[in-house]
């Protein structure tokens, strides 16, 4: 009885509300919405958690104070100080909180305020694990024998608990980017908050005078003492000095040796000497140029400076020699060279010329003694200073080490200047008792305490649960893998959804809540409609029949319609009703589709086919006898073995008690089973065949050849839609017989709020008129 498998598995996938924007609003509030309980659960349980501890925490008073750091303070009592930098600042703004932080500092103010026997300060309130610690301390001490302590130690040893303790109530912080430090103190008692951060603000005052004057003695004693040393260092440096020049004869004077006096001089001189005979011999070689040009060309072409020598001679008789010659010409020119007069005048010419010629050599002669003298002067100078300068290399070579001995004693003398100003600063800076820094903010006694701060508290739990239930929240969204819509349905399974089958026996549901009757007496309990044995099978068989105008009867009739549609032309139809998982409600919802389509006037057959697990025949009374089994076996006549509902006129194949079947899978395809759903065919429209689960057997499966199509249920919120999926696309022949897919046991309350804006879901309560049923008659007996 093979058929050809029907085109049911072309449904698209309808996911027309995806949203093109990064992030889905309409989804997160969906979220939102059905996460609530679980985000007011986390709120409310974190608020009660703030409340618990606010009324069971120790609160604590902070008082506090601000120390101000100022260089300023001191500029009348030390010199102007170069301007700091940034880091510098920063520097020392951090050192002085770690100087606050000190375990030294904790140990003054201890000392200063005896907290060693303040028992506020020593056995402060303890958390519930310090007291468990403490106690289980207390019993291991008992059976350890501890050394004895002197009273001195348990002193001491009370010092250093109480300075700890108040060193982890201390908060030291600079204020924003200023020099301003803030020191405050948290404790359970207000005065001695006060009390202790007063106290360590003064101990810090007081730490700074005590480690300035601290540090300007040990510097005076340090700077007396090299003051000491450098002093006679500095003495002995000098005369040392003194002796070597003493011993090797280095006489200065106006701050220079004689001998380089004496050179000085003596270059002075030969300069002077080398300029006049340069001079000389110039003069020598002018005068002896004109006389190399003979006596009549030397009176003719010499020219002689009146400013190089008594010249007045040479110039009369140059210019009488010049008045005879003029002569001569005029003479010549009137008369003629043969003239008497003439011949005269060029013999007195001749005469004169002889004379200034023997004036010339005997000017030329002196200036060549002049020339002689100075070259000679100029020789015994350079001599004189070859014999200075070989006397004075010996006095050089002693001078470098002098002067290095002379710098050592300026170098010891100006370091023992410089140290000695030190000294006189430093004597002075001991008498002037004033800080760089000081407090511009005295502490109070606090009024109220700082901690825990009631309204942060309970902000902060309502924050801590708002995020404990969005992660909550978020998690059981991660594992959402079960379907919820008939959208799941379509682009997960990629097959048609039926509808929605309300969860029976919720009070809140529409059918039980508003139906009246018989139905409206049913107790919550009983919302597992397959486990619970104390439902007879006349109630649950007939829940469409007897509210047909429920949203159950209403998700029936689609399925009826579905089939007929998908099934057109096939007068008579087997539909089998298969899940996944057990306990999904197949069982049911076979019962009720079959029961609607009895009471519509089909002759309607229901077969229990779960040979493993068969829950409806478990549900008629009394048991049945023979039943589906005997029939494909032909142990019985089918017929026979049949059960009729007066009411309705449906027809039921039970099952049977029968111990040791096995291959039920063998059983459903067998030609038993095809014989008698031909028969079947034969005498009814519907058979109606409830099937086992497809998850944990195989038996719908091999009941598929005999079938025309298949219904699945799923229960909704429970079943995972990987599981489905896996199953159905196992056998692809049997996917194909799928006419539809029900949710089953659905809250339809919650249904609304897995459904985004403008979705069906959103409008379920809407539809409640259409659904609610008037009060039934009591079913005939």
């Amino acid at each position: 009885m093979n058929q050809r498998p029907l085109p049911l598995n072309t449904v698209p996938s309808l996911r027309s509300d995806e949203s093109d924007s990064f992030i889905d609003l309409n989804r997160l509030t969906a979220i939102a919405l059905r996460r609530s309980r679980v985000v007011a659960a986390s709120v409310i349980a974190c608020f009660l958690l703030g409340s618990i501890y606010l009324l069971f925490a120790t609160p604590l008073y902070t008082s506090e104070t601000q120390i101000l750091l100022d260089d300023n303070l001191s500029k009348y009592a030390e010199e102007t100080p170069s301007p700091q930098s940034a880091q510098q600042a920063d520097t020392q703004i951090a050192s002085a909180v770690e100087i606050l932080k000190s375990g030294e500092l904790a140990l003054h103010v201890t000392d200063a305020e005896k907290l060693g026997d303040n028992e506020t300060v020593l056995n402060p309130p303890q958390s519930l694990m310090s007291k468990v610690k403490s106690a289980i301390r207390s019993a291991v001490g008992l059976f350890v024998s501890r050394p004895e302590i002197s009273e001195e130690a348990m002193r001491n040893g009370r010092r250093e608990t109480a300075a700890a303790y108040i060193q982890q109530g201390l908060t030291v912080e600079r204020v924003s980017r200023s020099s301003v430090v803030s020191l405050s103190y948290k404790s359970t008692d207000p005065r001695l908050a006060a009390t202790i951060t007063r106290a360590y603000a003064n101990a810090y005052l007081t730490d700074q005078l005590n480690a300035n004057f601290d540090a300007t003695e040990r510097a005076s004693v340090w700077l007396q003492e090299r003051l000491t040393d450098l002093r006679q260092r500095a003495q002995a440096a000098s005369l040392e000095a003194e002796k070597f020049k003493a011993d090797n004869g280095l006489t200065s004077t106006r701050g220079e040796l004689m001998s380089e006096q004496q050179l000085s001089d003596l270059n002075s001189q030969l300069i002077v000497a080398q300029a006049d005979s340069a001079s000389a011999s110039a003069r020598y070689n002018q005068f002896k140029s004109i006389l190399d040009q003979g006596a009549e060309n030397a009176v003719n072409n010499a020219t002689i400076s009146s400013n190089q020598t008594d010249n007045s001679v040479i110039q009369d008789l140059r210019t009488r020699y010049l008045a005879v010659s003029k002569r001569e010409q005029v003479i010549t020119q009137n008369f003629s060279a043969d003239h008497p007069q003439a011949v005269a005048l060029r013999a007195e010419k001749s005469e004169l010329a002889g004379q200034i010629f023997r004036e010339l050599q005997q000017i030329t002669a002196n200036y060549r003694n002049e020339f002689e003298v100075a070259k000679s002067r100029e020789a015994s100078l350079r001599q004189s200073i070859e014999g200075v300068v070989g006397s004075n290399s010996q006095a050089n070579r002693s001078l470098v080490d002098l002067r290095e001995l002379e710098q050592r004693a300026t170098a010891l003398k100006t370091l023992y200047e410089s140290y000695l100003g030190r000294y006189e600063e430093a004597a002075q800076q001991r008498s002037f008792p004033i800080a760089k820094a000081r407090i511009i903010s005295e502490a109070g006694v606090p009024i109220s305490p700082s901690s825990p701060k009631k309204t942060m508290v309970l902000a902060l739990s309502i924050v801590l649960g708002f995020m404990l239930g969005a992660v909550i929240a978020g998690l059981q969204e991660f594992r959402e893998r079960f379907f919820r819509l008939e959208e799941d349905v379509r682009s997960v399974l990629g097959h048609k959804s039926l509808g929605y089958l309300p969860l029976i026996g919720k009070k809140t549901d529409t059918l039980w809540h508003k139906t009246r009757g018989r139905f409206a007496k049913a107790e919550p309990e009983q919302a597992d409609i397959e486990a619970d044995a104390d439902i007879p099978l006349t109630r649950m068989t007939r829940i469409a029949v007897d509210a047909p105008r429920s949203a159950f009867a209403e998700t029936l009739r689609n399925a009826k319609l579905a089939s007929d549609v998908i099934l057109q032309g096939r007068p008579n139809r087997v539909i089998g009703v298969v899940s996944a998982l057990p306990g999904e409600g197949k069982s049911t919802i076979a019962a009720n589709f079959a029961g609607l389509l009895a009471a519509s006037g089909k002759r309607t057959l229901l077969i229990d086919a779960d040979l493993r697990n068969p829950a409806i025949s478990k549900m008629i009374s009394p048991a049945p006898k023979t039943g589906l089994v005997e029939a494909v076996l032909g142990e019985e006549e089918w017929t026979t073995a049949l059960r009729v509902d007066p009411q309705t006129r449906l027809a039921i194949l039970p099952i049977a008690p029968r111990e040791h079947l096995y291959h039920t899978n063998e059983l459903l395809a067998s030609q038993g089973m095809e014989t008698l759903i031909a028969n079947a065919r034969k005498t009814f429209d519907y058979v109606i065949v409830d099937l086992a689960p497809l998850a944990p057997v195989i038996d719908a499966k091999a009941f598929s050849p005999f079938a025309d199509g298949f219904l699945m249920v799923i229960e909704w919120g429970k079943t995972p839609s990987r599981l489905v999926r896996d199953v159905l696309q196992s056998d692809p022949q049997f996917n194909a017989k799928i006419l539809g897919v029900m949710l089953n046991k659905t809250d339809m309350d919650e249904l609304g709020k897995y459904s985004d804006f403008g979705a069906a879901e959103k409008y379920r309560r809407s539809y409640e008129s259409y659904y609610i049923e008037q009060p039934l008659k009591p079913a005939a007996r």
